[in-house]
């Protein structure tokens, strides 16, 4: 017997959540459909698939074995759904795509690549600027389309923009820190213990936005641009940490768990998407790459809990 795509979609939502509810959340389904999709093809591999924890789903090695092979089935249907709109070799051109350090480094190469693969007349010049640079390439043309947090954008007079992700942010941690007990953490929890604050993509100013509308401040000891720099001073529990599900990765460079938790109070997700001119009229090279885009981001694509 094969697996259903249903069944496989099921399985990657909760993989990519880690919670049972969250993936049916986002199916748009009961907690029970997922639960018995995945005990299906649990059974039907003889394998476990997960490791139930109290705080959500944790991969088994054969889970994520598993996980690799689905994903590239799904993006494989994805793709071909995506012939069907549009003659791949009938769109030619170069366009010069922008992107942000963020989205460039934990986004946007997958997606590239598969879209050189159903789109090879189609010539991509990459391009890393900051939030400014791309808005003021944008509205000049220097950029036909651009990657970027569009939740941090300013020039929404002159610039269009289409959201394809909205990665949660929640507090990252060791695995030994005594916040893990709390049942729910709040901004006044966060401030007791030192703080790692992340500076690249205008991360804190983010961040100080959100916390400026509460009664607390992060105690701060140490500002960095390297996202790697924070999961390694969090892992090794000489910090915390509010950051989004896209940037987040279990395990730092030297081996040390991050843990995450989700806040009590409110934190404004981080918004990914494409950003274009208003005045300027999209070629159909440009265009085949938002429609491409738009169809082959899922909205559980920003969190990395299989890793």
């Amino acid at each position: 017997m094969l697996p259903t795509m249903k069944q496989i979609r099921y399985f990657i939502a909760t993989a990519d959540s880690g919670q049972v509810s969250q993936a049916a959340n986002a199916m748009h389904v009961s907690q029970s459909a997922i639960t018995t999709a995945i005990k299906q093809l649990e059974e039907m591999l003889n394998v476990n698939l997960f490791v139930r924890q109290p705080h959500g789903m944790l991969l088994t090695y054969e889970g994520n074995q598993f996980y690799q092979h689905a994903t590239h089935i799904v993006k494989e249907l994805e793709e071909a759904m995506l012939l069907s709109h549009r003659s791949a070799n009938q769109v030619e051109g170069t366009i010069t795509v922008a992107m942000s350090y963020t989205v460039a480094g934990y986004f946007v190469p997958p997606y590239l690549t598969r879209f050189q693969r159903s789109y090879p007349n189609v010539n991509l010049k990459l391009v890393e600027a900051t939030r400014g640079d791309i808005e003021e390439g944008v509205v000049s043309g220097e950029f036909d389309v651009a990657f970027m947090l569009t939740s941090n954008l300013i020039n929404q007079e002159d610039i269009s923009f289409q959201t394809l992700l909205s990665s949660q942010r929640r507090l990252w941690l060791s695995s030994s820190h005594p916040l893990l007990e709390n049942k729910m953490v709040t901004f006044h929890d966060v401030a007791q213990y030192p703080y790692i604050m992340l500076t690249v993509d205008e991360a804190s100013n983010t961040a100080l936005r959100y916390w400026n509308q509460t009664p607390y401040q992060p105690n701060t000891i140490f500002r960095t641009s390297s996202v790697e720099s924070v999961r390694s001073l969090v892992a090794n529990d000489y910090g915390i940490t509010i950051l989004s599900d896209m940037v987040y990765r279990p395990w730092s460079l030297e081996g040390r768990r991050v843990e995450v938790r989700p806040l009590a109070d409110h934190v404004p997700p981080m918004d990914v998407g494409l950003v274009w001119s208003r005045k300027r009229e999209r070629s159909d090279a440009v265009t085949a790459f938002c429609e491409f885009m738009e169809l082959s981001v899922t909205p559980d694509s920003g969190f990395s809990q299989r890793y």
